[in-house]
């Protein structure tokens, strides 16, 4: 199959999914996860129809930014965010859903701080409670969404996480929590037009996410087939 064909697929599972909850397709915004593509292929996706790519490395990202030039596509970073790498984020990505500690933030604030414009952020939520992966746990997203909320420089857009690996429809319980996380953050901010992207689903289990609420799914082997890694 090519990238094109993996796209059409894609969409045609995510829009089975929105019917099959009642919501329709183009309320979720679909990422190309782009780790250790090469920019060919992120270009062909690109022109394939897929305007929002979520790179895991800075490093990575800045490689392929010059490349990807002029093509019609948002960035996003996707992965653990080294606060010594924050430098290099203005003006290479739109939002950063990986925010999950106020040092993060700190750092953020003191680079952003001069520019004339806002860093869109997501929270990340370990709704599993997993040592083997950032986030915050649940019961600190309040107060981190607090801080960000205080920022002048960071918007608030919403959660995203990563939950534990499970079979079949057993992650859709994870996909509920993050819900109504999702929700309380909504209410507590009261403005569901900015804080309105909950982030979660990939390639195993996009379709249960879309069922249970996600606004954004983050798709690469299915778009990319299986990763080769250099």
């Amino acid at each position: 199959m090519t990238i094109s064909d993996r796209v059409k697929s894609v969409r045609q599972r995510m829009e089975n999914a929105a019917a099959k909850a009642g919501r329709r397709a183009e309320e979720i915004t679909l990422v190309g996860v782009t780790k250790t593509q090469p920019a060919e292929a992120v270009r062909e996706l690109i022109l394939a129809g897929v305007d929002v790519i979520g790179e895991n490395r800075v490093q990575e990202l800045l490689q392929k930014a010059p490349l990807l030039q002029g093509l019609p596509h948002k960035t996003h970073l996707i992965g653990h965010l080294q606060r010594n790498k924050a430098k290099f984020l203005p003006g290479n990505i739109d939002m950063l859903q990986s925010l999950a500690s106020e040092e993060t933030l700190l750092a953020l604030e003191k680079v952003y701080q001069d520019k004339n414009t806002a860093l869109d952020v997501l929270i990340e939520v370990n709704i599993g409670e997993e040592s083997s992966k950032s986030g915050i746990d649940a019961g600190a997203v309040s107060a981190l969404a607090d801080r960000v909320l205080q920022s002048g420089v960071l918007r608030l857009r919403g959660l995203m996480a990563i939950p534990p690996a499970t079979e079949g429809e057993a992650v859709r319980t994870y996909f509920r929590q993050m819900r109504q996380l999702f929700i309380d953050i909504q209410a507590k901010t009261m403005d569901n037009n900015t804080v309105n992207v909950l982030s979660m689903g990939m390639s195993s289990d996009f379709e249960y996410a879309i069922l249970e609420g996600a606004t954004m799914v983050r798709v690469g082997t299915e778009l990319f087939g299986p990763r080769q890694y250099h």
